[in-house]
């Protein structure tokens, strides 16, 4: 048998537990290392984890406004993406296209989802059941690794837009109208007031003689018809500042009957001033006021029948009504058809053919004009009577 082994020596003891120990030492000092290193690492993963978080939330907080922008919106706005998908949808162009909520891009109609990218056109489609005028504007957005482009589209209801731009085209249409009336009154009331100086020298010329007389009644009644439909143009288009005097209300009104004592012989019918006291004066301008008068009677005229009869009446109101002056002018001509009366006072209504609808609607502006107001009462088949009442002092407003 072989002799044991030695025992190790002390020292070859000692320097493997020195080794032991430095080994030790050095895997805890690693070991605190780690710990600190991984102290740090959770500390910058908590950092990151509350940046996210509150980028998070931020992300949220604007998702919400820029929905809550999109919602607000007049205008609608879609978003379609390549494979046909509705991907973004306002309320406005839900309303705008007349569709539910969660709309398919099949609902969408096919000139909109293709309308031509970056400008705005007008859809053509008519009687559509979103019931407005839209106009439609496209734009791309490009797919990103290859995918097909989204699409997005912005609606718009122009129906305001249209309507504004009708009532332009109809005011230019007004003005040009106006100013070419006004024009034409212009021109034919000088040569008009020549006719009738020399109609007037006619009648006397022809007086005592029957057959003539006759025929210069028929010349002096459409020369004053025409004269008041000249007036009237003028009267509506343009307004100058009144030229306040006293009036005398009986004078004024004896003059125009005798005026249109040549168109009332032509027909056949009559007109008188019944009842007026002399002392009734008004602060008015008298060409203004004159024109009123004719309107009415020149109306009155034109719907009697042969032997009617105008009464014209003037007088202070009843008591209790703030010292104001009332005319009264009642014909027996066929009345006026309640559902047609609110509208005798519009400029360019007319029951008569051909007439350009202005005489009412001119003697109400003068009239009011005057502090005054008018008013009308008709029972069909019994004749009108127009009311008009004004100041006793005469201001005008």
């Amino acid at each position: 048998m072989s002799a044991p082994e030695p025992y190790p020596s002390p020292r070859s003891l000692a320097r493997a537990f020195a080794s032991f120990q430095e080994a030790a030492v050095s895997l805890e000092s690693s070991y605190a290392q780690l710990q600190t290193e991984i102290a740090a690492l959770r500390r910058e993963l908590q950092e990151r984890n509350l940046d996210l978080a509150q980028s998070l939330q931020e992300n949220e907080r604007i998702r919400d406004y820029l929905a809550r922008i999109l919602e607000a919106l007049p205008c609608g706005v879609l978003v379609i993406d390549g494979d046909g998908r509705v991907r973004i949808e306002n309320a406005a162009a839900q309303r705008l296209l007349g569709v539910a909520p969660e709309m398919t891009a099949l609902q969408v109609p096919e000139r909109v989802r293709c309308a031509t990218p970056g400008c705005e056109q007008p859809w053509p489609e008519e009687g559509w059941k979103g019931g407005c005028d839209l106009a439609v504007t496209r734009a791309l957005l490009p797919g990103s690794n290859g995918s097909r482009e989204d699409s997005v589209l912005i609606l718009r209801d122009v129906s305001d837009e249209k309507r504004l731009e009708r009532e332009r085209e109809a005011a230019r249409r007004v003005q040009a109208l106006a100013e070419m009336s006004m024009l034409l009154a212009h021109e034919i009331r000088n040569p008009l007031a020549s006719l009738e100086l020399f109609a007037g020298l006619l009648a006397e010329a022809t007086a005592g003689q029957p057959e003539p007389r006759r025929w210069v009644d028929h010349l002096q009644a459409g020369l004053r018809a025409l004269g008041a439909t000249v007036n009237n143009v003028l009267q509506y288009h343009h307004q100058a500042p009144l030229q306040l005097a006293p009036v005398n209300l009986r004078g004024l009104l004896q003059e125009i009957v005798e005026f249109l004592s040549p168109l009332a012989r032509q027909r056949g019918m009559s007109v008188e001033v019944a009842e007026c006291h002399d002392a009734v004066f008004l602060q008015a301008d008298s060409h203004r006021l004159r024109q009123v008068f004719l309107n009415l009677l020149l109306n009155s005229l034109r719907v009697m029948p042969e032997g009617g009869a105008v009464r014209i009446t003037g007088r202070l109101a009843p008591e209790g009504s703030g010292g104001r002056i009332e005319i009264l002018i009642q014909d027996q001509g066929p009345g006026i058809d309640p559902e047609k009366l609110p509208r005798i006072f519009e400029p360019g209504y007319s029951t008569h053919p051909g007439s350009p609808g202005l005489g009412l609607a001119v003697s109400k502006k003068i009239v009011e004009q005057h502090g005054g107001r008018i008013s009308v009462c008709s029972i069909p088949g019994q004749g009108t009577t127009f009311r008009l009442e004004f100041p006793a002092a005469g201001g005008a407003q």
